[in-house]
């Protein structure tokens, strides 16, 4: 697939489902192409390094073997009484280990040993049950198996009927429990299962779809990527996106062992799904990548920053927090890092120096044996993962540049070879640009801390061998905030519903019934200091109506209500439903009655409510801007979110959203004229 689709797919993943649907499947298709195992084979033909070392670590595993005797089980069981799950843990790390040895070898006696193993377990496998864990096993080992499955398709000595049954029984007895579980959680909160959980679970729904040939189940797995409500989905696996591309992994206030078994996991997710032509490795500027730089530094000794994690345990969703970064399993070292690692630096030529440090440590990556922890990713890595550069000329990439309290804060992704990075700074697109600091591969964040005044231009160049050998794209900013809103009611930018009315003065009326009014998707999604600034006539302060509600229902909501349960207007934002929820409270609600001139501004970590051009609530810790909350879908005037709430009734006009945080003076001037009668 081209990289144009592929990156349309990204961004509009209904669309991609619907670009899929009459699309055959690339088989095989899952951790290896044909294309992949012809490469590796002809690096071991020619005595290349490292695959020379990872085809030896193959050649080596007890579970390589032609003595390899498989065991059975009609019943298997993790958690609980009775635990017998390692056995086809170790089964299907057999499997895959055998049917690669045959893929790289040619020697059809490792064909024949993987296909007795397989057809072993087609033959006897019934049921997989036990405690929570058994969907555990059903993700870990059901995603594994249809890999060692794949790699076996294809085979003349593995018929056409073995295939079949096969699939019929990775279709009957994995993928219920894959999918019961992504849909409901164990009748848990849907924060109460870990990352890995989901991602186990969709790696096994993708990869059964790709060895059934079932678009519908791989577009399930690739949909949940997306927008799925559990900690899996991408946006919510990487947590929290600190500045250089430091991405916050769901489990770290757990423990370390989990973080790195979620690079394990994410990675075979993503490399099927660029396999079939889908790019889920770019999603919103290599999300993936910044998850993996974060828990490969920390464990490897360095200090990360740390963002307050909150969630809810159990059926009812009780309160609990993290307030730091966990110690625990710190320094683990787990296979997976080799996959993610050689996309982003070799297939993309994007620098990855913690992944590549951590990677480093375990070549040659060795597979599954040993402890049951061990069986949680298939590894071999080094020896199938490892590709030579794919880019001419690396160069930085994925440049932002976020408002903070009047600084600049710069963020981007290091060129792959470069021993260093400088950051650039003109007047203008062209140039000329002043250097404004150098950084080693290691720091990808700079603060420009004196931005000058009106318009300028920031970028990123590459050096190696002491000469610029690239530079990024320039990205320009402006140090004044900027309306990013139309000033016109027939700019089409809202859009009356369910009964609501918009007058040609742009005053929006709302009957307290069902009317409101949508503003487009992702309408505020690049902002992080900003001002949202509205004119509102109540005619009644309704507790829980909304003025404004930006968000979706994976729990992500900026909003502002005329009357919280405190008795007061309030400002609220989170990301993880209401566990993270931070505000800023007045002391009385809004009038009702007359005009109100209602504003919101965030500068750096401080939000500000005010009323009438008065500063009337603040909060110095809100650290959830529009940014983190990624590409809300439902932004409503007049309703909320939440359907217990009552809609707003009164009238609304002017809504003004500005990149920037606006003086209190600027926002008093605001305040100035209040609206005239529709």
């Amino acid at each position: 697939m081209p990289r144009l689709l592929l990156l349309i797919v990204c961004l509009f993943p209904a669309a991609a489902a619907a670009q899929n649907a009459d699309r055959p499947f690339v088989h095989p298709g899952m951790l290896h192409t044909a294309a992949d195992l012809d490469r590796v084979r002809a690096r071991i033909e020619a005595g290349e390094e490292p695959w020379l070392s990872g085809w030896r670590a193959l050649v080596d595993s007890p579970l390589a073997q032609l003595d390899y005797r498989p065991r059975p089980l009609e019943r298997v069981v993790r958690g609980g009484q009775g635990q017998n799950f390692v056995l086809l843990a170790r089964d299907v790390h057999a499997a895959y280990q055998l049917a690669l040895r045959w893929r790289l070898s040619g020697d059809d006696a490792y064909a024949d040993k993987a296909a007795e193993v397989i057809n072993a377990w087609t033959g006897e496998l019934r049921e997989i049950t036990g405690n929570s864990d058994r969907f555990l096993a059903a993700g870990i080992y059901g995603y594994q198996f249809a890999n060692a499955a794949e790699l076996l398709r294809g085979y003349p000595g593995w018929s056409g009927e073995d295939l079949r049954r096969c699939q019929r029984v990775i279709l009957e007895v994995f993928y219920p429990m894959n999918h019961d579980f992504l849909v409901n959680h164990n009748d848990a909160a849907i924060t109460n299962y870990w990352a890995n959980w989901d991602l186990c679970n969709m790696a096994a729904v993708m990869s059964i779809g790709v060895l059934c040939d079932r678009r519908d189940l791989y577009d399930e797995a690739l949909n949940y990527f997306h927008r799925g409500h559990g900690n899996g989905a991408m946006d919510k696996a990487v947590y929290f996106r600190h500045p250089g591309n430091l991405g916050q992994w769901q489990e770290a206030g757990r423990d370390q062992g989990h973080t790195t078994l979620g690079i394990s996991l994410m990675g075979p997710l993503c490399e099927t799904a660029w396999n079939q032509g889908d790019d889920l490795y770019s999603y919103d500027n290599h999300r993936l990548l910044a998850g993996a730089e974060y828990v490969a530094r920390y464990n490897l000794g360095e200090e990360v920053p740390y963002q307050f994690y909150a969630w809810g345990i159990g059926q009812r969703g009780d309160y609990r927090e993290q307030p730091e970064i966990s110690a625990a399993g710190r320094g683990a070292l787990r296979p997976g890092f080799e996959l993610v690692l050689n996309h982003y630096t070799n297939r993309l030529g994007v620098a990855a120096p913690y992944s590549e440090r951590y990677a480093a440590r375990l070549r040659p990556e060795r597979g599954g044996g040993g402890h049951a922890s061990t069986y949680d990713q298939v590894g071999f890595g080094t020896l199938t993962a490892t590709r030579e550069p794919e880019v001419d000329q690396p160069r930085p990439s994925g440049l932002t540049a976020r408002r903070h309290a009047g600084q600049v804060v710069l963020s981007w992704w290091g060129a792959a070879g470069a021993n260093e990075h400088r950051v650039l700074r003109a007047s203008s697109e062209g140039g000329p640009y002043e250097e404004l600091a150098r950084y080693n591969p290691f720091t990808s964040t700079h603060t420009d801390a004196n931005p000058p005044a009106g318009e300028c231009w920031y970028a990123v160049a590459a050096v190696a061998g002491g000469k610029v050998r690239s530079r990024s794209q320039p990205v320009r900013f402006v140090s004044a905030p900027r309306l990013v809103s139309p000033g016109s009611a027939d700019s089409g930018w809202l859009q009356p519903a369910d009964g609501a009315k918009l007058s040609p003065a742009g005053v929006l009326t709302l009957d307290g019934e069902r009317g409101h009014a949508a503003l487009p998707p992702g309408v505020v999604s690049g902002l992080s200091d900003f001002t949202f600034a509205v004119w509102v006539r109540l005619d009644e302060a309704r507790p829980w109506s909304r003025v404004f509600d930006f968000g979706d229902d994976r729990g992500r909501y900026l909003f502002l209500t005329p009357r919280s349960d405190q008795g007061g207007a309030r400002f609220a934002v989170a990301s993880n439903y209401r566990y993270n929820e931070q505000r800023i409270d007045s002391a009385a609600p809004l009038p009702v009655g007359r005009w109100t001139h209602v504003a919101v501004t965030l500068s750096g970590r401080t939000g500000t409510l005010y009323v009438d051009g008065q500063p009337v609530g603040q909060n110095e810790g809100v650290d959830y801007p529009p940014h983190q909350l990624g590409r809300t879908p439902e932004n409503w005037i007049g309703r909320s979110r939440f359907p217990s709430d009552p809609p707003l009734a009164g009238q609304v006009q002017g809504l003004q959203v500005y990149d920037g945080a606006l003086t209190d003076g600027q926002v008093a001037k605001l305040a100035e004229r209040p609206p005239q009668a529709p």
